[in-house]
């Protein structure tokens, strides 16, 4: 495998996790903030108070994009096994 194949392999690699992990830490750190945000207005410093919402958002984003993220990894993973096998 020359420096060019694997660079490939490396940024095609990069782009599928992003894609992977973007909602999933989208939504977290919306849920953050926004918990955050009504924290200081109301003056509450409980620390479940943020990690309890997070936990069910995140559930929840992957619950609902389980379905794409599988086919995405298995996508890639076939396509890295045929380009393997090219090489």
């Amino acid at each position: 495998m020359n420096v060019d194949a694997a660079a490939f392999l490396l940024s095609k690699l990069m782009s599928t996790a992003l894609l992977v992990c973007g909602p999933i830490l989208f939504v977290a750190l919306t849920v953050g903030v926004v918990i955050s945000i009504l924290q200081v207005v109301t003056q509450i410093q409980e620390m479940t108070l943020t990690f309890v919402p997070k936990m069910l958002a995140v559930a929840g984003v992957i619950m609902f994009f389980s379905n794409w993220m599988i086919n995405l990894l298995t996508e890639f993973t076939e396509f890295s096994f045929h380009y393997a096998s090219g090489l």
